[in-house]
Order: structure tokens, then C-alpha cells, then sequence
């Protein structure tokens, strides 16, 4: 299979391909945000789009290996992973395949001032709490869908309504212990 720069668009006509994604966490002065990234707008796959940080779980890699190699290569920056608390099923359009992505509390193992971005994957990343995720962040996942290269089975952001569950988790948790 020929590999090209965004295996997002690396042809798997027909094939499985797991994902797994990094809902990176921080609190700011007592404040729960996520860490975030825009797709580059030259990809093909969702360009513009804010994500959780990720991506492809290569044959025979496990899957939190992968979710560290990912947040290197894009990012620069290390993590340290905990529970998987979200997953869900769509059809990348572009790969001609099937996705199963799968997503992990996560937290940067270094200064969060030591992002440095790969243009290649995106273009600028940022901090957001629950209502900016809300207002801004789904916004912009609205926008940069209506360029729509997934199938999935209802017209639901599952990766919205995944990082809106990470931030519900994590509340619960805070309230469970306060």
C-alpha cells in the first residue's frame, strides 16, 4: 500500500483502520480545558476542523504506544496516558475504510509552553474549556464538516459529543471527591 504525507488520505479501500485520540487535560487556575488542535486546511480529511490530538494505530502497535507516537510527531510533546473512556465507528470517505476510533484521558508529561505544531498535520492549537467547546470549538466543527468526507450512521459530531463526555467525566469525578 503506497503511504503518502497524510495517511488520513492513505488509500484502504475496504479496510479497518483503529484510531485513537487524547483528550489532553489541564486545569488553568482551577479551570478543566482540553487541548486541542486545527487540521491543516491541506488536508483532505475534515481540513480546518478542531480534533482531539491522534491518529492511526499502525499493524501490530499497541494502542497507547500509538496515542504517544501521535502527540510526538504532531506536537512535539509527551504524554502520560490513563482510561479509555469513549469510542465510536465511522466511514472515512477519502481512505475508502472504516474507522473505529478510540479515546484516552490524557495529560502532557512537560510544560504545556513546549507545543510546537507540524504544519503538515495543523495549523494552531489551543486551550478550551467546556463552553468554549460549546460555542467556538462546535462552531467550527459545524463549518469544517459541511466538507463532510465521513459516513457515519446519524448526523451527530461523535467526536464532540466524546470530548463533551471527557469534560462530564471529569466533573463528576471532582464532585465525587470535593
Amino acid at each position: 500500500m503506497m503511504k503518502i504525507s497524510h495517511d488520513s488520505e492513505t488509500p484502504a479501500k475496504g479496510q479497518q483502520v483503529i484510531s485513537v485520540c487524547g483528550f489532553i487535560h489541564h486545569k488553568f487556575n482551577g479551570i478543566e480545558k482540553v487541548f486541542l488542535a486545527k487540521r491543516a486546511e491541506t488536508k483532505k480529511f475534515l481540513p480546518g476542523l478542531y480534533e482531539m490530538p491522534g491518529g492511526h494505530v499502525d499493524f501490530g502497535e499497541d494502542i497507547v504506544d500509538a496515542l504517544k507516537r501521535e502527540v510526538t510527531e504532531e506536537f512535539g510533546m509527551s504524554i502520560s496516558v490513563g482510561d479509555p473512556f469513549a469510542s465510536f465507528t465511522y466511514q472515512n470517505l477519502i481512505k475508502q475504510s472504516h474507522s473505529i476510533e478510540v479515546i484516552y484521558f490524557a495529560t502532557f508529561t512537560q510544560s504545556h509552553d513546549n507545543v510546537t505544531i507540524n504544519p503538515e498535520d495543523h495549523s494552531e492549537y489551543g486551550w478550551f474549556t467546556k463552553a468554549e467547546v460549546l460555542s467556538t470549538v462546535s462552531d467550527n466543527r459545524q463549518l469544517a464538516r459541511r466538507n463532510s468526507s465521513v459516513k457515519k450512521d446519524s448526523d451527530e459530531d461523535l467526536e464532540l459529543t466524546s470530548i463533551l463526555k471527557g469534560f462530564s467525566i471529569l466533573e463528576g469525578e471532582a464532585l465525587k471527591l470535593g
